[in-house]
């Protein structure tokens, strides 16, 4: 994920003339505060069995929510660049999560948003809103394992769009032209990891095949 996450801030950092190898270690950090509970992130479950299932939804949350703080605490313990530290405090922004949130709704319909979203700060820089934008597209394209171009340019709009409408991106300096060639390098970045990915597949298929 966040070697996917690198490359997709460094090609659309240079796309809107922003520092690409600032974006691309950006990148490579940002979810560092993962490595303290590791196996409560979806993308280390590789045996299927997550430890969700047997906590509650507000406690789920607050275990996703403190990678961020848990990630910054260990930027600052290794004296990394305040650039840094401060992309990985904002990539989630104020964001909900929205996963946790609506299971412990279909709870108790009277749970409070506010304990389900990011505590913030929103990002402050084009760097910073470039990583959350590059986090939040990998993730939901390789979640749902969207793999045709025009689901995944399709996929892009919409995770952006979504960030937008919810004011993630005010504080970032990130202009609409800025978003637009951001969503273009996503595009062809994600569309050659994950449609070429399946074409190589469905290939190998075809020979073994053959034979």
């Amino acid at each position: 994920h966040s070697i996917n996450v690198s490359t997709l801030s460094q090609v659309a950092a240079d796309s809107i003339g922003e520092d690409p190898l600032v974006a691309k270690v950006c990148g490579y950090y940002h979810d560092i505060g993962k490595l303290v509970r590791p196996e409560f992130f979806i993308e280390n479950d590789s045996l299927g069995i997550s430890p969700h299932e047997s906590i509650s939804p507000s406690l789920s949350a607050l275990i996703i929510i403190s990678h961020v703080k848990e990630g910054v605490e260990l930027a600052k313990k290794y004296n990394l660049p305040d650039i840094l530290v401060n992309s990985i405090k904002e990539h989630h922004g104020t964001s909900l999560v929205s996963y946790f949130y609506t299971k412990a709704k279909s709870i108790d319909p009277d749970v409070k948003e506010e304990a389900f979203r990011y505590p913030g700060p929103i990002p402050s820089s084009k760097i910073a809103g470039i990583i959350m934008l590059a986090d939040s597209v990998e993730a939901s394209v390789r979640g749902e394992r969207v793999d045709q171009k025009e689901e995944i340019i399709k996929f892009i709009d919409t995770i952006v769009d979504s960030k937008i409408e919810d004011g993630q991106l005010n504080n970032s300096e990130l202009s609409f032209k800025d978003i637009k060639k951001i969503k273009d390098a996503f595009g062809k970045v994600l569309v050659s990891i994950y449609h070429e990915r399946i074409s190589y597949i469905e290939k190998s298929r075809d020979i073994r095949e053959k034979k």
